[in-house]
């Protein structure tokens, strides 16, 4: 009777639902039997009261993942209407059985669409259509950041001048010499060559087009010449005045980080403490992201978790020595309120990034059920969190930090409700407390969370960076337990001790944990297959993936494995994925072809570095741009170059008018900048079609091209407006369009970075 009454409390029921689960979970055609009461019985358990709040933020997830992939701006007020209707359904169908689950699903995906949809037209602002040149820029500097060979800062525009300029961007990012940035506040005043913010290197690619419009930013350029600190105009406001004191002090703490620690341990520290990620050399920033450690560069969960952790565990450690505090007082709820504000001077203090962001949210959400009285880390508690980040930046969404932040959370919280008990249990015999006593449960939980968060992470890190850290279980083994226990928790003391002027001694410690870190992450680079490259695969092999965890980790009962089928499918379509055969960036002015060998071979001219570099590494190739084998594919002269495709076909590239003469009746694809020939056999792609399409890549099978651009036609986004429908008004912007740059190097290096 304690087990009926255990399953009947487990299950529950839905008005209506009298026990069988209603009409709806009748058996399937040819399914009878007691197959079809377990059926029956697992599909009531999983939509019994309080089963269905985890599913909210799916849903909603997956209405911003539509807004997304719509080809057209939606009409935000359309959207709103179709959320509020689907929200009324919902309430008026909750005593059904069946239609309240459904309506409730159909209910978040509207309101996760109408959210992105509002969020985009709250953010609208100018951007800039057409290159512009020589361009009169004043305003406030906003942010700053330093990089390996420059700077880069955000510069809040008050005006600007150009000739016939067509439209003022609110925010530009500018790229400026090494050291030559500005602090944050000042107001400045330089001229600059603007471009539109680039589109993807690839269909399918990062957008940077998209990032930099949620943030506001409206145009990207380079900075030319000095740039000029003057007095300010106008007040900066609040907001920037507040900015520009938070940054004093991150540079006042940097800087007494790097007194005390050298090198790349002393950027990786104050990476941990003020979010600053300077230049690491080569080989140590190559190691770190191969190894898998390289998280630790960008202040996430894990830093947020750490510093909230260890000021909890401290100051609750502290009160429990007052007996009359820990006998008379909630001090765990006082240790929780102290640890919440540490976590927000810390996401202060670091810049309070989107990443960053996203962690205070979910740790203050566990500390406020502390607070509250409510259980931790459940499934509820990462909902919550979750719809909040949404609602708050649903853009997120698309980004692998999110998706690999929350996909981690959520196979670990999982696996702690149902595959470790045991972990929270005490020990009751002899053996379990002698195990306990060596430490060995704690290890266990250690690298079983590590492989549990490394295989959830994992297609996210194959979709985004086309890698994989096969090693990457032994380095977080190694090097994250001393991050935490030694670190970090000197790190905070260090804080603590700046005022007092005894910090110098804490950050060194600090810096001997970063130095073990660093020490591991290269020898486990070095390690045999350490390095795991990863051809490009469609979003279509990530959404399965994404389904089959999901399903794995929120249904409870058994089929909860029908996920595997989805994860399955997810990797047969990720290695079944084919790859484009020809490959030009959105200028015409880098082209790679696969030859025969089934390896890309590429040319470019000029500096567009990074398209070659994006094209290799979702190609699953290890070589670097400038590496002469890239470009051996290719057979070079004055007029052009022409490779070769599988079967023998040729691609060419035509650089002089006198050049199709040849190209146009023995290629079967002619990439040039110049108008071609009416009569010319070949398929052409001229300057004219890449600038309204961008990138492009080609699929070649039976003799022709199938082709598809990162901006097709009819794509109509405010961050992705296509170039032919302005190509008049940049005509008039800017009628003096820079020539060409020379190609007597078709792999040389630029001189300066290009904007990423």
């Amino acid at each position: 009777m304690a087990g009926q009454r255990k399953a009947r409390s487990r299950v529950g029921t839905w008005p209506g639902m009298a026990g069988t689960a209603g009409p709806w979970l009748r058996p399937f055609p040819g399914v009878a039997g007691p197959m079809a009461a377990k059926l029956r019985e697992w599909a009531a358990a999983e939509v019994a009261p309080g089963r269905l709040v985890p599913w909210l933020p799916v849903g909603f997830g997956l209405g911003i993942v539509v807004y997304f992939a719509a080809d057209r701006e939606p009409v935000w007020w359309v959207a709103a209407a179709l959320a509020a209707a689907a929200v009324t359904a919902a309430y008026r169908l909750r005593a059904s059985p069946a239609g309240f689950p459904a309506a409730l699903g159909c209910a978040a995906i509207a309101a996760g669409f109408a959210t992105a949809a509002l969020k985009s037209r709250l953010v609208d602002h100018a951007i800039l259509t057409a290159p512009a040149y020589s361009v009169s820029v004043s305003g406030f500097v906003e942010a700053r950041e330093e990089r390996e060979r420059s700077d880069r800062i955000i510069v809040r525009v008050a005006a600007m001048e150009a000739v016939r300029l067509a439209g003022r961007p609110e925010r530009i990012r500018l790229t400026v010499r090494k050291g030559a940035a500005p602090p944050v506040g000042a107001f400045i005043s330089l001229k600059a060559r603007l471009d539109p913010p680039a589109s993807p290197f690839r269909p399918g690619g990062y957008d940077l087009s998209r990032d930099l419009y949620f943030q506001k930013v409206g145009a990207t350029g380079l900075a030319l010449g000095k740039i000029a600190v003057l007095p300010a105009s106008a007040a900066p406001g609040l907001w920037l005045a507040f900015a520009t004191a938070v940054e004093a002090i991150r540079d006042s703490i940097d800087s007494r980080i790097r007194a005390a620690v050298k090198g790349d341990s002393g950027s990786i520290a104050s990476a941990l403490i003020t979010g600053k990620r300077d230049p690491l050399s080569t080989p140590v920033f190559d190691a770190m992201y191969v190894s898998g450690v390289g998280h630790v560069l960008s202040i996430s969960g894990y830093h947020m978790a750490l510093v909230a952790g260890v000021v909890f565990f401290v100051v609750r450690a502290v009160l429990a020595l007052v007996p009359a505090l820990a006998l008379r007082h909630a001090i765990k709820k006082w240790a929780a309120a102290t640890a919440l504000a540490a976590a927000t001077i810390y996401l202060v203090l670091s810049g309070a990034e989107v990443a960053t962001q996203r962690s205070y949210v979910m740790t203050a959400v566990v500390l406020i059920g502390v607070i509250a009285d409510r259980p931790t880390l459940t499934m509820r508690t990462i909902a919550v969190a979750a719809l909040a980040v949404m609602l708050i930046a649903p853009e997120a969404v698309i980004h692998p930090s999110f998706q690999m932040s929350f996909a981690a959370t959520l196979a670990l919280i999982a696996t702690y409700e149902r595959g470790m008990p045991w972990a929270a249990s005490g020990p009751e015999t002899p053996l379990r407390a002698r195990i306990a006593l060596w430490g060995a449960r704690e290890v266990a939980v250690l690298v079983i969370a590590s492989l549990v968060a490394g295989f959830a992470t994992t297609p996210y890190a194959a979709y985004h960076f086309h890698r994989m850290a096969p090693y990457g279980v032994i380095a977080n083994l190694l090097a994250m337990p001393v991050i935490s226990a030694l670190s970090m928790p000197a790190g905070l003391l260090a804080l603590l001790a700046m005022p007092l002027g005894f910090d110098a001694p804490l950050w060194r410690l600090m810096g001997v944990g970063i130095d073990w870190m660093v020490a591991v992450a290269l020898w486990v680079a070095n390690l045999p297959g350490a390095v795991g490259h990863v051809p490009a695969f469609g979003a279509g092999a990530v959404l399965l993936a994404t389904a089959g965890l999901i399903v794995i980790c929120l249904l409870k009962s058994p089929l909860r494995f029908a996920g595997a089928a989805f994860v399955v499918a997810g990797c047969a379509a990720a290695v079944m994925a084919a790859q484009p055969d020809v490959m030009v960036s959105a200028a015409g002015d880098a082209v790679a072809v696969r030859g025969a060998d089934g390896r890309l071979s590429a040319v470019k001219f000029g500096s567009d570095t990074l398209s070659l570099r994006e094209w290799l590494a979702a190609d699953g190739d290890a070589r670097l741009p400038n590496d002469r084998a890239v470009a051996s594919g290719f057979a070079c002269d004055p007029d052009g170059c022409v490779a070769r495709l599988h079967d023998g076909a040729a691609v060419a590239v035509s650089r002089t008018a006198a050049a199709f003469a040849d190209d146009c009746t023995r290629a079967v694809l002619i990439v040039t900048l110049r108008p071609a020939p009416a009569d010319c056999a070949a398929m052409v792609l001229d300057r004219t079609t890449l600038r309204g399409n961008g990138a492009t890549a080609l699929t070649y099978r039976n003799g022709h091209f199938e082709a598809v651009s990162a901006r097709p036609e009819g794509l109509d986004r405010p961050w992705a407006r296509r170039r032919e429908v302005v190509r008049n008004t940049v005509q008039s912007v800017a009628p003096s369009a820079a020539p060409p740059p020379s190609r007597e190097a078709p792999l040389s290096q630029p001189d300066i970075d290009a904007e990423e």
